[in-house]
């Protein structure tokens, strides 16, 4: 059987739930990696959401996908994110939780990286806590894609020790961020996202 075969076979043995919830990880984990396509935007432009506040932040970001640009996009992430010297922002777990760069939270993380068998994409020069890296991670840990989906129980670790510690602060952050237009309604959706997560894994135990 092919790897590729193999990998959707594992991802057709995932509930449905949870696909969903990888591929929200995954699509936050896009959008905060790199500044959005058009193809994204196309996308984004076709969500629809319900009354909660996580449907109310996707409706919000399909209105505002329907009239930016890919050069408006990316202005506002250059300024957000990289900045002269640094952005507004700063989407890192050791600077959230210490208030400075490649600290404990990120040994930490690399050691359970490790016993995952998540290695470390050699293209990316950004440290592996920043936040989109934690949510592409995340979506793969649920969909399989470092090898069989992890436990509940695992998966709740790995959240509770890298992401629920910090995230939710820094997509408030991020819906606040002054510079933060087409950015303020992904600031929303992590936030209320990041709130059914912990206590969904919260129920769960």
């Amino acid at each position: 059987m092919s790897q590729k075969s193999q990998a959707a076979e594992v991802r057709e043995s995932v509930a449905e739930e949870d696909l969903l919830r990888a591929d929200l990880y995954a699509m936050l984990g896009q959008v905060l990696a790199a500044p959005p396509s058009q193809d994204f935007l196309n996308s984004a432009a076709q969500l629809s959401g319900d009354e909660s506040d996580l449907g109310k932040g996707i409706s919000a970001l399909a209105k505002i996908s329907e009239h930016t640009s890919v050069e408006a996009a990316e202005r506002e992430f250059n300024a957000l994110f990289i900045g002269l010297g640094r952005g507004e922002l700063l989407p890192y777990g050791s600077f959230y939780l210490t208030g400075f760069l490649n600290e404990k939270p990120l040994a930490r993380l690399r050691g359970h990286m490790g016993q995952l068998g998540i290695e470390r994409n050699p293209d990316v020069k950004e440290p592996e806590d920043h936040i989109a890296t934690l949510c592409e991670m995340m979506a793969g840990l649920i969909r399989g894609d470092f090898g069989a989906p992890i436990s509940v129980e695992d998966q709740h670790a790995f959240f509770n020790t890298h992401i629920a510690t910090w995230a939710s602060h820094f997509f408030s952050d991020l819906e606040a961020a002054e510079g933060s237009v087409f950015f303020a309604p992904i600031g929303a959706v992590g936030r209320a996202f990041m709130e059914i997560e912990i206590e969904a894994f919260r129920m769960e135990t």
